[in-house]
C-alpha cells in the first residue's frame, strides 16, 4: 500500500490511561501498526495539553489516520484533529467524557468533523448524560450508537475484548460509515463479563 493510502490508527485514552484489560489495548492488540497517544500527565484533564499531543501523533504518523478514543480523549482527538482533518480518515469516539464538567466546551469544535465519525454512548454512563453524548454527535455529524446501560464502556463495566468496536473501527477503515439506523441489543453467548452485541435493524 503507498504512503497516500496507508491508515495509521491513533489509540487515544481518557484520564488514567486504558490498562492491560480495557477494550482499547485488547484493540490496540488486534491492529497492525497501531500507534498509543501516551500523555505526560494522565491524572490532570488538560485538554489543551492533551490535544497537542495527539495533534503530534498525528503529524509523526504515516498517511492517513484512524482516531480510536475513549472518554476525555474523544475531546482531545476532536480538538486535535480540527487542525488536521484533512489527515483524518475517520473517528471512533467511545464514552466522551462531558465537555461541560471540564469546563471546555467552549475549546470543542462545535460543527461537523469533516470526516467520518462515530460515536458509541452508554444510557447509564456517570461521565456524560446519555442527551449530552447525542447532542454532540449531532453537532459533529456522527453517526450516533446507543449501547444501551453499559457504564463508561470501560474495563470495569466488562468491556475488555469488544468485537463490536473492531468491527466499527474496521468500517471506518473502510470508510463504510453508514446513517444512523435503530439497533437492537442482542446477548453474546459469553461467560458472566459477556458484552451486548449489537445488530442492525433495517428501517
Amino acid at each position: 500500500m503507498s504512503d497516500a493510502r496507508r491508515i495509521t490508527t491513533l489509540i487515544v485514552p481518557g484520564l488514567n490511561g486504558s490498562g492491560p484489560d480495557h477494550w482499547q489495548t485488547w484493540l490496540e492488540a488486534r491492529i497492525e501498526g497501531a500507534r498509543r497517544v501516551v500523555q505526560a500527565d494522565w491524572a490532570t484533564p488538560d485538554l489543551p495539553r492533551w490535544a497537542a499531543e495527539v495533534g503530534r501523533a498525528i503529524e509523526a504518523a504515516s498517511g492517513r489516520i484512524v482516531l480510536v478514543a475513549h472518554s476525555f480523549g474523544c475531546l482531545a482527538s476532536v480538538t486535535a484533529a480540527s487542525r488536521h482533518a484533512d489527515r483524518i480518515a475517520g473517528a471512533l469516539l467511545v464514552a466522551p467524557a462531558d465537555p461541560a464538567k471540564f469546563g471546555v466546551a467552549a475549546l470543542l469544535p462545535h460543527q461537523p468533523l469533516g470526516y467520518p465519525g462515530v460515536l458509541v454512548a452508554s444510557r447509564d454512563d456517570p461521565w456524560v448524560a446519555f442527551g449530552t453524548a447525542r447532542h454532540w454527535a449531532g453537532r459533529w455529524g456522527c453517526r450516533f450508537i446507543d449501547l444501551g446501560e453499559k457504564g463508561h464502556v470501560n474495563a470495569e463495566s466488562g468491556f475488555g475484548p469488544w468485537p463490536e468496536g473492531h468491527a466499527l473501527w474496521a468500517r471506518l477503515v473502510g470508510h463504510d460509515v453508514r446513517p444512523v439506523r435503530p439497533f437492537v441489543r442482542d446477548r453474546l453467548p459469553a461467560g458472566p463479563r459477556s458484552i451486548t452485541a449489537l445488530q442492525e435493524t433495517q428501517t
